[in-house]
């Protein structure tokens, strides 16, 4: 089930990456292409999708879209994987490993601490979103998706899904947004872990 969903996600990026070089050319011969759009806008990605799309140059939308492909992996509390499930945490070290190669702290507190506080309304696709959820500063993260919508790993019996910041109960418990410098355009084995706060690799 999630591997279908997957391919999906990617399918649709890839289509609407294609429209991106070829708006004067002639219709696609895929007679699939409408039944991915379709199945896409059934459950809720298109407009996620295409507003990662519209900023496709930049290394962040890559990091949206492969955490996109992870939808519906289980919550697992620690894990760090599609094989294991994952936790909050666990899912945005994960994304970010796998896509630029940045290794980020393990705990979401860690993560807010490597990183640099921003303001909501600056927020962009590839931002990290903080939240209180055990009566505790940056106890639960996400990733930012563009139109106030965040992608993470919820809670136990959940699965990895997108929501809405406006949404009352994250409304309420939001603790704030962080951006990463370091997006190198290849992976390299870059660590925040153990980064001063006035380290170049954040801002």
């Amino acid at each position: 089930m999630l591997q279908p969903l997957r391919t999906l996600v990617f399918s649709v990026c890839l289509l609407l990456l294609h429209a991106i070089h070829s708006v004067h050319a002639a219709p696609p011969e895929n007679p699939d292409e409408p039944k991915l759009l379709t199945l896409a806008a059934s459950k809720g990605l298109l407009g996620h999708i295409d507003q990662v799309r519209q900023s496709m140059t930049d290394k962040t939308s890559d990091l949206v879209v492969n955490a996109l492909g992870f939808l519906g992996v289980p919550y697992k509390r620690g894990g760090t994987s599609a094989d294991t499930g994952f936790d909050c945490s666990g899912f945005v070290k994960a994304m970010y490993e796998q896509t630029v190669g940045l290794i980020l702290p393990r705990k979401a507190e860690q993560q807010a601490a490597a990183t640099q506080k921003i303001d909501q309304a600056d927020l962009k696709p590839g931002d990290l979103v903080f939240f209180n959820t055990m009566r505790r500063a940056f106890s639960h993260v996400g990733i930012y998706i563009g139109e106030g919508k965040f992608i993470h790993s919820p809670k136990p019996g959940a699965e990895v899904r997108v929501e809405s910041m406006d949404l009352s109960y994250w409304h309420r418990r939001f603790d704030g947004a962080r951006r990463i410098l370091t997006l190198s355009p290849e992976p390299l084995p870059v660590s925040l872990e153990n980064e001063p706060r006035n380290s170049p690799l954040v801002r």
